[in-house]
């Protein structure tokens, strides 16, 4: 059976695969390919300019041909690289010789050949590969997903600050707020998910085989490998890395930032399951509709259904990704001694773990693009409530000294259908100033919303 999106194992290369095309040159085995060729690029510029007299300055044209080497990597080239695989059996030693071959009828690259890889162990070239990864897929994919979500939630926050909803504690009518209140309590959550995970310093390491400089130092005694491996690491691109130092490491960079990564992005998952249940229960309540799409069907059998399918679509592939995200931030940290492989093939479903975070930001944000507020039917709510106004009548009573004011209310309201003109009569007997009771007599459940309107246009 040939592989297509129909045949795929996984969804994210089969019926979800247009909606990843941003990821997949990035976290595929293709995009680690690439990055590992920049690295060993970048090792072998830098070797040529430490003033070694067996590696001289690479001329302006040599440097020009490897940089390109990199930024014109294609397909075929990993096809290449996979084609010497088959025979070393060693994905890196591939990458090496795949240089290699690159230097073919070029002598002043030819010359230096045994440079490329040069006191390198694989891990310095598959964690500083892996970091370029992840700070490709956070910085082009996931922040921007979350992004388009955030100005969203700012966009409905802003336009229905004013418009009032109940608020339903418990499942239960309570304290009404604004719809646009509730958007700007998500956003301000999400926004604050997402610093956390642009903050994540990602880390790499070119420090040899258990973190000590052993093969560096047995060639050049008197070198400062220490530094010269951290000017590669923290030099910007395309002639280092641009990623931060990590001094003290085993064989493998230890995934701490990874780990700390990981969580930060699952944290604002979280924050987008719990909005895509709430976005989904208010569907339910008729505060939302959903725009129509011509030819759409939401049931085989129910012509009249309209799904909120985004939001489900969304909340599942959320928890796919914080699964595969919580392993990954788990088991990383965790090697015995100075080396072992259980990281390796678990680091290589980094991209699955993000594809699905990818795959239900845009779900979500379909979702948010559909909705349309449903004004009569949060009004109509809102007018059936009235026993939300038990909690200002008490507190202005207990504001004048009313003895018992919160127990009178409650014999009053609690489990019992409460009206206008119960409330009313209620608010008429009370002994406190005219004033109070005339604000008393004026409010609303649709009035009672406090600072929500004032808190959701401020966001």
């Amino acid at each position: 059976m040939s592989l297509s999106t129909i045949t795929a194992l996984s969804p994210l290369d089969g019926r979800y695969a247009t909606k990843l095309a941003a990821l997949r040159p990035i976290m595929s085995e293709h995009g680690y390919m690439q990055r590992r060729v920049q690295v060993e690029v970048a090792w072998f510029i830098a070797l040529s300019d430490a003033g070694f007299a067996e590696f001289k300055p690479l001329t302006t044209g040599a440097r020009a041909y490897l940089l390109g080497l990199v930024k014109n990597f294609s397909e075929a080239d990993s096809a290449a690289i996979k084609e010497i695989e088959k025979t070393t059996n060693h994905d890196v030693k591939a990458v090496e010789y795949w240089i290699k071959s690159k230097f073919e009828a070029r002598p002043e690259l030819e010359k230096a050949s045994e440079f490329v890889h040069f006191a390198c162990t694989s891990e310095d070239i598959n964690n500083t590969s892996h970091a370029l990864q992840l700070r490709s897929g956070r910085d082009q994919v996931v922040l921007p997903g979350l992004d388009r979500i955030i100005l969203k939630l700012r966009e409905m926050a802003h336009a229905f600050a004013d418009v009032p909803m109940l608020s339903r504690t418990h499942g239960q009518t309570a304290s009404p707020t604004t719809v646009g209140k509730e958007m700007a309590n998500v956003l301000m959550r999400l926004q604050t998910a997402s610093e956390r995970i642009a903050a994540v310093k990602i880390l790499g390491k070119m420090n040899g085989a258990v973190g000590n400089y052993n093969a560096h130092l047995s060639a050049w005694p008197d070198f400062d490998w220490e530094a010269f491996s951290k000017k590669v690491i923290e030099t910007p691109e395309p002639l280092g890395l641009g990623l931060t130092f990590q001094p003290y490491s085993i064989q493998i960079e230890p995934h701490d930032y990874m780990a700390e990564l990981f969580d930060a992005v699952a944290r604002a998952n979280t924050i987008l399951v719990d909005l895509s249940r709430d976005i989904w229960g208010y569907v339910s309540l008729g505060y939302f509709k959903q725009r129509l799409k011509a030819g759409e069907i939401g049931s085989s059998t129910m012509p009249h259904k309209v799904n909120p399918i985004d939001f489900e679509n969304a909340e599942g592939n959320l928890g796919l990704a914080n699964a595969l995200l919580r392993h990954l931030s788990e088991k990383l940290p965790i090697s015995r001694w100075q080396r072992d492989l259980t990281d390796s093939t678990v680091l290589r479903n980094m991209g699955v773990a993000l594809g699905y975070a990818a795959l239900a930001y845009a779900s979500l944000l379909t979702g948010l693009n559909k909705l349309e507020l449903n004004e009569q039917a949060l009004a109509a709510d809102l007018d059936a409530s009235w026993e939300v106004l038990a909690e200002p009548i008490q507190t202005v009573m207990r504001r004048y000294g009313v003895q018992g004011a919160y127990e009178k209310l409650k014999e009053v309201t609690r489990g019992q259908v409460v009206t206008a003109e119960a409330l009313h009569g209620l608010i008429r007997s009370l002994e406190i100033p005219q004033a109070e009771k005339d604000r008393l007599l004026a409010m609303t459940p649709g009035s009672y919303t406090g600072k929500a309107a004032e808190l959701a246009r401020r966001v």
